[in-house]
């Protein structure tokens, strides 16, 4: 390792070695046994900070490497490379849920599928739709369970992705929320991969669950979400109580609790002509931004793949509304950022022949009344994540805002919610 290897807390214990990036990258770049590329330098430090993430161990790693029989300069490379938490209790919750499995098989599968795909099917002089996701360096998975009884194999993953912080993006600050830019762009790009599954399912006559049976399905996700919700509402429920005025909103999410369970598995479910490939986890956090050159529209790229679903896509979009979005944004722009996001799905997919209206008979009222049922689902996802919200002034103001502004409008409403439960 170089001198300048960050040694501190966990890293040492990742084993990054020059011969372990070296034999990556000869894959990545398809080099031979006898023609590897030469690491000259490495750094690694910690790719997130302490507690940040729960779902995977991250390093930022740097490297300058040569290739052999090249007398060009040297050549920089910027990574992120996701682990398996080290933590046993961590470690087995997310294989037991199979998440990194999960956002392999996204990076190893439904993305090379979505661009050959694409090349195949999109219509001449149409621009091509650029993926606003990482690039995907490397990745190994092994179930684990092999060993002898004394000593088992234990589960084993990674990822290698392109550190987009290399090239500019950042992240956002979950406590101011996203400016109108940002959460046009990150409509922009959503919309985007929605239309690349849409269009591959229609095109292919059968539903994407049965082509990636890996994505998280709709049993496991409610189980899971469950949990969260039931973990996350009594603490809800306590701050409630202490705020005057915000009875009525407590009575009635007491009154949902019973049928929490239900209305997740009835919400998450693949409904309509629109059930395509959902992110699941659609919010700020797993968002990353550029400022364009222009200064138009900011650049956004979505990460953290690991709650993948089939789904519907509206789920996507109420997520980062309710979630992400300052209050006064959300009620003056909502209308406006969902017709940017139909503007550019109808787009996408009519670049790759596929007219939604009169193929799927899919309008953009439709996607008003879909949009309508995902906010209960988002509303129910960050209860599940309360404690993010919860302890910051500007954070608790906007989950305050949120759920009067829900419960004012009807999504809320026990009555409602059962019939339209029932109805599905």
């Amino acid at each position: 390792m170089s001198d300048s290897e960050d040694t501190e807390g966990s890293c040492a214990d990742w084993n990054i070695t020059r011969e372990w990036l070296e034999g990556m990258l000869a894959e990545h770049l398809g080099n031979k046994e006898c023609n590897k590329p030469e690491v000259i330098d490495f750094q690694v430090r910690p790719g997130c900070s302490a507690g940040e993430s729960v779902l995977s161990d991250i390093l930022a790693v740097s490297l300058e490497y040569r290739l052999p029989n090249d007398n060009a300069a040297s050549k920089q490379l910027s990574l992120i490379v996701k682990r398996l938490p080290q933590d046993p209790y961590s470690r087995f919750f997310v294989t037991e849920a199979q998440f990194d499995l999960r956002e392999i098989r996204f990076y190893t599968q439904v993305v090379p599928d979505l661009e050959v795909f694409q090349k195949q099917n999109r219509l001449a002089n149409a621009e091509p739709i650029d993926l606003p996701i990482p690039r995907c360096i490397h990745a190994h998975y092994s179930p684990g369970g092999g060993g002898s009884e004394d000593s088992p194999e234990l589960p084993e993953s990674f990822l290698v992705l392109e550190n987009l912080g290399s090239r500019g993006f950042e992240g956002a600050e979950f406590s101011r929320g996203l400016t109108l830019k940002q959460a046009e762009a990150a409509l922009d790009a959503v919309a985007r991969l929605h239309a690349l599954s849409l269009t591959l399912k229609v095109k292919e006559g059968k539903p994407l669950s049965e082509r990636y049976p890996f994505l998280f399905q709709t049993t496991r996700a409610t189980d899971s979400y469950q949990q969260l919700v039931e973990r996350g509402l009594p603490q809800l429920a306590r701050f409630l109580e202490r705020r005057p005025g915000l009875e009525a909103v407590l009575e009635s999410l007491l009154a949902l609790r019973p049928r929490t369970k239900e209305v997740i598995a009835n919400l998450l479910a693949p409904e309509g002509p629109l059930a395509l490939i959902t992110h699941t986890d659609f919010w700020c956090n797993n968002l990353l931004f550029r400022d364009a050159d222009d200064g138009k529209l900011s650049e956004c790229a979505v990460i953290d793949w690991q709650m993948v679903t089939y789904s519907r896509p509206t789920n996507d979009v109420a997520l980062l509304l309710v979630s992400s979005l300052p209050t006064e944004l959300r009620r003056r722009h909502t209308a406006n950022l969902l017709d940017g996001y139909w503007h550019t799905l109808n787009k996408s997919c009519a670049s790759l022949g596929l007219d939604i209206a009169n193929e799927l008979q899919y309008t953009r009222s439709d996607l008003d009344r879909d949009y309508r049922r995902s906010q209960l689902l988002a509303l129910l996802l960050c209860i599940g994540s309360v404690d993010v919200a919860l302890g910051d002034p500007m954070t608790e103001q906007r989950l305050i805002d949120v759920l009067e502004d829900l419960h004012n409008d009807g999504v809320l409403d026990i009555k409602d919610i059962v019939e339209t439960v029932e109805e599905t």
